[in-house]
């Protein structure tokens, strides 16, 4: 683009590249509102935080690019919203950029007229990316805002004009949006996932209009009861608590490899889940689906290549945590900053995050005293982000992190650098019991550096291991490995196998010396059946009746185990 050309004739990457940003500016603006509206297809109440997660992984990777052609530029966002995608209204966002960026392709600049006709293409691509497309969603709420973006620039309007009858079809669609879902009618909201689209749209119209946006006139529109304005004021009473679901865990992650097959692997899992998305390239695939046992799926998806940014998340806790938020607080249409006060608290002395998979294993941890629980481990490893967003939370002036695995250390002790409103200090935990045995230690009336200190020692007293299975073929050490094999590790090394849940069970306690400890913890996991634990349960008392033992539900996947001894 030259010198002085006129902002409402062309755009260019640099013009986007700020769009982008203002994109994210008005979403985290607006989440946790978003969230509150969030009854569909699941009211879990993580619609605005998963947008807003996505939008700010495109804004991310779009500033990176030195170019200066909206091609690039776009190209860049487009990646980094898939891998940074998050949840389903999320994912379909990164499909609508990616639609966007090919309707770019080849493009040094975009006239209003190529800017609409690529937002078209964003909302077909993120239509096939839907097995079963669901009027009444972001999807609708896409369209209709691409349909005005063309009528506009079939006249002649600027860039300017263009998105804003983009943004006046939108609001109408939006409004509608009860009367195409029964579920939003019956709750009294509109879609979360359309409305975070128009607020991003808003952020976009904000740098094109050189004004700050107007965030709350988006509530003017149609005058409807349930826009964004008044959800605070009603959502109250209105977020539904659910009791069962047939699929209950969302899961998503990306899979890298070569000649990565969409469309196969689209079909594979069809009939796998509910919610399914999958979208990608041949070296970059995105999947996310809600299922009733994760490790399946995680085990269906490995024979592609590399699983990346696993993401599992129990959408009954999250709908039980949304709908107890409701009962005790309005949801403010900005958040309040946590320097002296969280929901209404005075910060206390100290606080402590913890990272943890399996509900029964979350419990033991908040039973002890930690304020949050992030959701991860070995085959889930949570970011910096979600580390900083779980602080974030806590009211403390003092934060304690218990990583739990060796892999997020490191991701942990950024944390550290970031958060500069509180102290944060990183017990270097490798383990879920090397983390119970921390917390236990954990004294609130020493001193922090104390705590530190004594947290650490503790877990030199533990040894940890955890029972397995092989999700392919592979040689470890000495060991060949079949895939199916059962495993047991020993501080993180695969130290013995075998093909029954006892056997292997019994030789890795072994490796752990377990006769020679005063305590043995077994978290058993939520596909060991009941009758293994017992049979585990008595061959322990007949060996030795003197060692205590803790049986505790951990209701984790992918480990049949998990054990402490100290």
């Amino acid at each position: 683009m030259k010198p002085g050309t006129d902002i409402k004739s062309v755009l260019h990457g640099q013009l986007w590249k700020q769009m982008m940003v203002a994109g994210v500016q008005a979403l985290e603006l607006k989440k946790h509102e978003i969230d509150a509206l969030n009854v569909f297809p699941v009211p879990d109440g993580d619609t605005g935080t998963n947008m807003f997660l996505t939008i700010q992984a495109a804004a991310r990777d779009s500033e990176k690019v030195s170019s200066c052609s909206i091609n690039g530029v776009a190209t860049a966002a487009s990646i980094g919203s898939l891998m940074g995608a998050r949840g389903n209204s999320g994912v379909i966002l990164s499909q609508i950029l990616r639609g966007i960026a090919k309707g770019f392709e080849g493009l040094q600049t975009a006239t209003p007229l190529q800017v609409a006709q690529a937002l078209q293409i964003g909302v077909e691509t993120a239509y096939k990316a839907v097995m079963k497309p669901i009027e009444g969603t972001i999807l609708t709420v896409a369209r209709e805002t691409a349909l005005g973006a063309l009528i506009m620039a079939k006249r002649g309007g600027s860039l300017l004009e263009t998105f804003q009858e983009a943004q006046r079809k939108g609001l109408e669609s939006l409004a509608k949006t009860p009367d195409l879902l029964p579920v939003l009618k019956q709750a009294g909201v509109v879609d979360a996932g359309g409305q975070g689209f128009l607020v991003i749209l808003g952020g976009w119209i904000s740098v094109l209009s050189k004004e700050v946006v107007n965030l709350n006139a988006l509530t003017e529109v149609g005058k409807k009861p349930a826009l964004l304005g008044q959800v605070h004021q009603e959502i109250k009473r209105e977020f539904k608590q659910i009791e069962t679901l047939d699929y209950p865990y969302c899961t998503e992650f990306l899979v890298k490899g070569n000649d990565l097959r969409v469309e196969q692997i689209r079909q594979d899992l069809n009939d796998r889940g509910e919610s399914l998305l999958v979208v990608g390239t041949p070296e970059v695939v995105k999947i996310h689906v809600h299922v009733k046992n994760p490790g399946k799926i995680l085990d269906y998806a490995i024979q592609w290549g590399s699983l990346h940014e696993v993401q599992i998340h129990n959408m009954l806790e999250q709908n039980e945590n949304m709908a107890h938020a409701m009962k005790t607080q309005i949801i403010d249409p900005v958040e309040e900053p946590t320097d002296v006060k969280n929901e209404g608290q005075i910060l206390k002395k100290y606080g402590v995050v913890a990272v943890a998979m399996g509900q029964g294993i979350i419990d033991v941890f908040k039973s002890l005293g930690a304020d949050e629980v992030v959701h991860g481990g070995q085959t889930m490893n949570p970011s910096t982000e979600d580390l900083v967003a779980a602080v974030s939370k806590v009211p403390a002036r003092c934060v304690f992190i218990l990583p739990n695995n060796g892999n997020i250390i490191m991701v942990a002790r950024q944390v550290k650098d970031i958060v500069q409103d509180r102290e944060v200090y990183v017990i270097c935990s490798q383990s879920i019991p090397q983390g119970i045995s921390a917390l236990l230690n954990f004294n609130p009336e020493r001193g922090a550096e104390a705590n530190v200190q004594t947290m650490e020692q503790a877990l030199g007293n533990v040894r940890s291991g955890e029972v397995t299975y092989a999700v392919r073929d592979s040689q470890y050490g000495t060991l060949h490995i079949a895939k199916g094999d059962i495993l047991g590790l020993v501080e993180g090394e695969i130290l013995t196998k075998g093909q029954t849940l006892l056997e292997v069970a019994q030789a890795t306690l072994g490796k752990m010396a377990w006769q020679t400890r005063d305590l043995l913890t077994i978290f058993y996991g939520e596909e060991t059946k009941k009758e293994e634990v017992e049979l585990l349960e008595n061959w322990l008392s007949e060996v030795n009746s003197s060692v205590e033992i803790e049986v505790h539900p951990g209701r984790q996947p992918l480990y049949y185990y998990i054990f402490g001894v100290e």
